[in-house]
């Protein structure tokens, strides 16, 4: 990314600077596509995931009023359809949503499907290729947001037959500020960005050379499976470690049926916010909730749609850079935390 910083070329130019700017931004491109089994003319760039989000949802929605929606997608996708005739697909207490209750909420009218590949909180997998199919049967278009999942699990765009799948760079090694948006090839929808043809005229904008140079060069870097493989393995380790009579996991039991590389711990007994504080003064950082909502005092509305308890909840995540020691210094830390405020708790109620 570097080199870019300091090069003033727009890459819609025909000068030489402009020229080199160019190729970069299709290499990436190219980069892209082939980590998600894409075609690089599919491969919209965006400043994230709930940019791509937002715009598959208003680009689709051209075509009719309805939208489906499971109960724990992300908030982009929520808001987002909120402005349209909404369908709200309940899901069971792992947050899994069933095809067959999607399929059950179409109707004449109905512009677009949402589906995740994983859920960004609790990492449960979605029945994406039998929502897929059956949309496609009936002439339905699919968003898949994947960015919970792109990097850290095998994708397949094209083979899954999805008509629009969005990603996000900073989720899987890449810079903050940028994602794409796959478009199947083919499908013609109007662009929420307008005022250029940057990117086929599908969106509008001087086009982020560096971040889109980065995302491109994070995909090419990513052994799929390596990765999900030292994730997965990392991941159970947090799963199977002896962290407190009170905590319990989230999202379902089984490893496979969850992305690889993060889990939702419940936690018995005190808010998530302390759990916070006091595992980060022990050097860990960890979450609650979705970390689109840091700023928000709402619970959780994924572990809501779930039945469970919204307030109370970790977050825990691993990525390109996390080691066996960061896993088990979180293992460590934890329920000394967790007992210094259950004790605090009992002394404030006595």
């Amino acid at each position: 990314m570097l080199p870019w910083f300091g090069a003033a070329a727009d890459p819609g130019r025909v000068h030489t600077e402009g020229h080199a700017a160019r190729v970069a931004i299709e290499v990436a491109r190219e980069q892209v596509a082939q980590l998600l089994g894409a075609r690089s003319r599919e491969v919209v760039f965006t400043s994230g995931a709930t940019e791509s989000c937002v715009t598959a949802t208003w680009m689709a929605t051209e075509r009719g009023s309805h939208v489906v929606v499971p109960a724990v997608e992300h908030s982009s996708v929520r808001e987002a359809s909120a402005r349209f005739d909404v369908t709200e697909v309940a899901v069971d207490r792992r947050g899994r949503v069933g095809a067959d209750a999607v399929v059950a909420a179409l109707r004449p009218g109905t512009a677009l499907v949402h589906v995740q590949w994983g859920n960004h909180e609790v990492a449960t997998l979605q029945p994406v290729a039998e929502v897929v199919a059956a949309c496609r049967e009936r002439g339905v278009l699919v968003h898949v947001d994947a960015a919970a999942a792109a990097g850290h699990t095998a994708i397949a765009f094209d083979a899954l037959g999805a008509d629009l799948m969005s990603i996000s760079g900073h989720k899987l090694g890449g810079p903050p500020g940028v994602g794409a948006l796959l478009v199947r090839r083919g499908l013609r929808l109007r662009p929420l960005l307008v005022g250029g043809d940057q990117e086929r005229a599908r969106r509008a904008g001087y086009e982020n050379v560096p971040a889109i140079v980065g995302l491109g060069a994070a995909c090419a870097a990513i052994d799929v499976d390596a990765e999900a493989g030292a994730a997965r393995a990392r991941i159970e380790r947090v799963v199977a470690a002896d962290l407190g009579p009170g905590v319990q996991l989230l999202g379902d039991p089984d490893p496979h049926g969850r992305l690889p590389h993060l889990v939702c711990l419940g936690i018995e007994g005190v808010e998530a916010e302390p759990v916070l504080l006091g595992l980060d003064q022990a050097g860990v950082a960890v979450h609650s909730g979705s970390s689109c909502s840091s700023e928000s005092l709402e619970p959780s509305p994924v572990l809501e749609a779930m039945g469970v308890d919204a307030s109370r909840s970790l977050r825990v995540s691993v990525g390109w850079s996390t080691t066996d020691a960061d896993v088990d210094a979180f293992c460590a830390a934890l329920p000394p935390v967790l007992d210094s405020l259950l004790a605090l708790g009992r002394r404030v109620d006595s």
